[in-house]
């Protein structure tokens, strides 16, 4: 664990120590049988966690963990680890069971520094994280086609030129289509995890919804705390 009191340049300082250590590796998707679903409401100065624990195939919700805390840290594109994070670690806290994998609704590495809060809290966990956004923070991409399941890469700038990639751009995840001509999800990899794994899990948890089933569950679940 770290500090959380920092300024945003402290903030972003640490962002860029921390991602150095995120591990890429596939996820076990057939091996998943709990999947948490995170999300973060905040609301009148205060930010509401729930962590929704469901068994899969059946999404059976296991166990749901919530916490309130004042809201720490002002809006900072980029920065919403440091929002979050601290009332995320008193929900994750109160965790019986422990998931095999964690669907976070933000970012992954679909990130300006490559750790969003599904790569910053997996590596706190050190448990393998997906992040499934709602919107595009970085990048550019293609239209995925109209079905469910058609998905279409997510590529930004590289940070570093990378010769293998010509120096010119890299794929940061991919822009999937949850549910048949509705808007897309952008999902990427956070820690312990890749790119095609993110992708299959994201798709094992989605039912007729957007948002895959465990993230909706703590989106309906964070919302109910809002005072």
């Amino acid at each position: 664990m770290h500090n959380w009191d920092l300024t945003p340049t402290q903030a972003i300082a640490l962002q860029k120590e921390l991602q150095a250590q995120i591990i890429h590796e596939p996820i076990d998707v057939d091996a998943v049988a709990l999947v948490a679903g995170v999300d973060v409401s905040v609301k009148n100065g205060i930010s509401q966690a729930a962590v929704v624990v469901c068994a899969l195939p059946n999404f059976k919700v296991i166990e749901v963990a919530l916490a309130t805390l004042p809201t720490p840290f002002p809006y900072v594109p980029g920065l919403l680890t440091f929002r979050e994070g601290p009332v995320l670690i008193e929900a994750f806290s109160q965790l019986r069971h422990e998931p095999d994998a964690f669907l976070f609704d933000g970012q992954g590495i679909a990130h300006p520094r490559r750790i969003g809060v599904a790569a910053h809290m997996g590596l706190l966990l050190d448990r393998p994280s997906v992040g499934c956004g709602k919107t595009r923070l970085c990048g550019y991409h293609g239209e995925p086609g109209p079905e469910k399941g058609s998905f279409t890469p997510l590529h930004d700038k590289v940070r570093t030129p990378v010769k293998r990639l010509g120096g010119q751009e890299e794929i940061i995840g991919m822009v999937v289509r949850t549910r048949a001509n509705v808007s897309p999800v952008f999902v990427s990899p956070g820690h312990r995890a890749d790119i095609p794994t993110s992708v299959a899990l994201t798709m094992r948890c989605t039912t007729r919804y957007r948002l895959p089933e465990p993230i909706r569950l703590a989106h309906q679940a964070a919302g109910r705390l809002a005072p």
